[in-house]
């Protein structure tokens, strides 16, 4: 059985508020001034020569062959559609749409794109846990995408929408005769009596194998900023996975980005209070090295000597996985080497526009049929 977990960063679009801004500042004045000419009602003729510059100059005329949804002109009107997941949208007095949309998310570059689904290609594993996807239009688009890369598509694929209403979902796909049994979310699970425990989620999957075992997955996404309610998160987790333990189910995997290096206090309850073992640590793990002046040192923080990353993502084994696992490993060939990094990246990646995320994809083969 080989299980996937990785911090996806969205597949087609991804919120304006998580997207590293890579514009100059010209840029940035344009989209801004663009934006405030488009939605009023009476526009001069300068207002529209203005459009056409500012659209000229922000490449608008650069088209998009692989448009995540697409406007036609049909019998005089004007029509909206989702790519193959949405009835046309009219724009009419009715629906009060004029064709400008406001949006609230970018575009992930296709290259980006195209890279997510080369790793995923890559690892190939049985059972795929993802963090951050935007929807499941979006996922079983991508899941038909994997076809073109030589691997079978996914047979069950599962999205749940979290408390984070940025299009941070998060998913579970599984093949091979693996298959999700039940699913158990805490969204609703609130801490000391008043705010939600999780900003986004820890979701419980149960797998049952082509032999009819089961095994328990945990994924979750820990917050980002607050240290507080990071170390809360754990304790819950820690308290979700004990309580598995209780009811003797013994195999299982906790998942997910917990934003934090394995030192931190935050993430003590789960890491240094249970018997869970980070599979980074493992001496089997397989990892390209830096090959750049990074190499020689361990950065604090980082996943180990050599693999300077700072470590916010983790796959998690209980005892019983630990005996069960034959190899695993951390694969970065999708990530854009920072600084003085240097690593093994796929030919086609030129920028950090082209990477498909800036977390690495951690994996596990374990010998569970």
């Amino acid at each position: 059985m080989k299980v996937a977990t990785w911090n996806i960063e969205n597949l087609y679009h991804r919120d304006k508020g998580l997207s590293r801004s890579n514009l100059g500042k010209c840029a940035s004045d344009w989209i801004l001034e663009l934006d405030a000419l488009m939605p009023r009602i009476q526009k001069s003729e300068n207002d529209m020569a203005r459009i056409r510059e500012l659209t000229f100059l922000l490449g608008f005329e650069n088209i998009d062959t692989h448009p995540y949804a697409v406007m036609r002109k049909r019998n005089g009107g004007l029509f909206l559609k989702q790519r193959d997941f949405a009835n046309e949208s009219k724009a009419s007095r009715l629906t009060d749409w004029n064709g400008w949309v406001a949006l609230q998310t970018v575009a992930v570059d296709h290259k980006s794109t195209l890279h997510k689904a080369r790793l995923i290609a890559e690892i190939d594993a049985d059972i795929l846990v993802l963090q951050e996807v935007e929807d499941k239009p979006s996922l079983m688009e991508f899941n038909r995408m994997l076809k073109d890369f030589n691997i079978a598509s996914y047979d069950q694929v599962m999205v749940l929408e979290g408390n984070d209403d940025r299009g941070l979902s998060m998913a579970i796909m599984t093949k091979n005769g693996y298959r999700l049994d039940t699913v158990r979310c805490h969204t609703v699970d609130i801490a000391d009596g008043r705010d939600l425990t999780f900003e986004t989620d820890c979701q419980e999957y149960a797998i049952i194998t082509p032999k009819e075992e089961t095994v328990f997955i945990l994924s979750t996404q820990f917050s980002g900023h607050n240290t507080a309610k990071r170390k809360l998160q754990a304790r819950e987790v820690a308290a979700i996975y004990d309580k598995l333990k209780v009811e003797g189910k013994e195999r299982v995997l906790v998942c997910g980005t917990l934003n934090d290096v394995s030192y931190s206090d935050c993430l003590s309850p789960i890491l240094r209070e249970t018997d869970l073992e980070d599979i980074s640590r493992l001496p089997m793990c397989e990892v390209d090295k830096d090959k750049g002046k990074a190499a020689g040192y361990f950065r604090l923080g980082a996943y180990r000597k050599g693999v300077n990353i700072k470590q916010k993502d983790y796959m998690l084994l209980s005892y019983e996985m630990s005996q069960k696992i034959i190899t695993c490993g951390i694969n970065r060939k999708a990530m854009w080497p920072e600084r003085n990094m240097k690593w093994e990246v796929y030919p086609t990646l030129k920028n950090r526009e082209h990477a498909a995320s800036a977390h690495p994809l951690i994996w596990g083969e374990f010998d569970i049929w």
